[in-house]
């Protein structure tokens, strides 16, 4: 069994000492699967298991466990050997669409120069010599469009580099990596939403000493009271049964009839800490268009500007079969992909302009779950005296255990003989405690 990497990096942060709720709280675990995954982890790391006399378990890790369970498992060796990998493979997939666009480029205009050029030779030998030399057809592609070509292509970024600069844009990508970001973005900014959402409503329940009230959970929550009329959904509070679900809570009712939330698998710790720093509302980041510079942004509207021209030519010559019946090679190669290089000009400005509207809509949703959380958070910090009273209810239920190495009655880092000595010793202890306060 592979341990859980997000349990693995917790107990890293917590100085491979913990208990169930400070993994629950640090990951935004089921407490469940918190207890699940570090049972797993204590028998594959050899990790050790500390119990209170109160019954509370503390599991102890070594500061290698990483090392100890690559030695030992084959699996956990490949999967780290396919994480490099894939990563070289990625970046492969990520250049290749610009190299496709610059081969693109680069055959459409070798093709229409062949396909020119072998017009202009079937000319008569008079027409030539009057003059008319070579003809070309007029069509400007730009600017210097084909310096990406010259041997001094690493010079003229430097300059799109000063100047994005100056304008306070500089591009943290190369050209080719440019153009996949130009097509489908950089990924989604909220990835690890879940993950921050319910790690941040564990150490708000951590701060408060395991008892909270439903108000201080909702910043962290999308749609409360949206799924019923809201007046019902406020007294009900529904929202807060995947809270209690997931980190084994109960709810308590004042004898005002007020609910609050207890936790007490979250009240157990195995060292002293302070209040953690927590947002006071979940904040989903905007997509972005691109974090390209806009340098290189106009430069890849630019280059698909000029397949998409250059194909449209190109199909524009071909379309009897001529040229490509009497010349073969390269042009009836291009010929016989003519409607690949079209649609790949064409997907390569239909698909970001498709995706910027895509990206416009999404960020309005975002903006209105962002808004409607930082609501729930002004009305917590205005706190009126209804809401007052439940908090001062729930305070009533606040507390935190924590197990020191002196509050152990077993632990599995020593001799189990040896353990049943020492707690012999206390029972003796404890007798002659006993006898001598009777005899006084």
């Amino acid at each position: 069994m592979i341990p859980n990497p997000e349990i693995m990096q917790a107990v890293e942060r917590l100085d491979y000492r913990v208990t169930v709720g400070d993994i629950a709280s640090q990951a935004g675990l089921n407490v469940t699967v918190a207890q699940q995954g570090l049972l797993a982890l204590a028998s594959e790391a050899g990790g050790h298991l500390q119990v209170a006399e109160s019954g509370e378990v503390v599991y102890l890790f070594p500061q290698n466990f990483r090392t100890v369970l690559r030695n030992k498992s084959l699996r956990l060796q490949l999967q780290e050997w396919w994480s490099k990998v894939w990563k070289v493979l990625f970046y492969l997939i990520r250049i290749s669409f610009g190299i496709v666009l610059l081969a693109s480029i680069a055959l459409i205009a070798i093709t229409i120069f062949f396909v020119v050029m072998a017009a202009n030779s079937s000319r008569d030998d008079n027409d030539r010599d009057s003059g008319g030399g070579i003809f070309l057809p007029n069509i400007w592609f730009g600017p210097d469009i084909f310096w990406i070509f010259s041997p001094n292509y690493n010079d003229r970024p430097q300059r799109y580099d000063r100047r994005s600069a100056r304008s306070g844009d500089k591009p943290k990508m190369n050209f080719l990596e440019a153009m996949f970001s130009f097509l489908f973005g950089d990924g989604n900014p909220n990835a690890n939403l879940e993950e921050r959402r319910w790690q941040a409503i564990g150490t708000v329940i951590r701060n408060e000493r395991g008892a909270v009230v439903a108000e201080q959970i909702a910043p962290y929550l999308d749609q409360v009271g949206q799924e019923f009329s809201r007046p019902y959904a406020d007294q009900n509070e529904e929202y807060m049964l995947p809270v209690l679900t997931r980190f084994n809570g109960q709810p308590e009712v004042s004898p005002e009839g007020e609910i609050v939330y207890h936790f007490p698998e979250l009240q157990a710790t195995a060292a002293q800490t302070r209040p953690q720093p927590v947002s006071a509302y979940l904040q989903e980041q905007p997509w972005r268009f691109s974090q390209a510079g806009s340098g290189q942004l106009i430069l890849a509207v630019g280059l698909g500007g000029v397949n998409l021209i250059g194909a449209l030519v190109l199909g524009s010559l071909l379309a009897d079969g001529t040229a490509a019946a009497q010349l073969g090679g390269l042009v009836a190669f291009a010929q016989s992909i003519y409607w690949v290089l079209l649609g790949y000009g064409t997907a390569f400005l239909a698909l970001p302009l498709l995706r910027y509207f895509w990206v416009q809509w999404r960020n309005g949703k975002i903006n209105a779950r962002n808004e409607a959380r930082q609501q729930q958070a002004m009305q917590l910090n205005q706190a009126n005296a209804k809401l007052q009273g439940k908090l001062a209810y729930a305070q009533q239920f606040a507390a935190e255990t924590v197990i020191g190495t002196g509050d152990l009655a077993y632990t599995t880092e020593r001799d189990l003989l040896e353990q049943n000595v020492e707690q012999t010793s206390k029972i003796d202890a404890e007798w002659q405690r006993r006898l001598e306060q009777g005899q006084n």
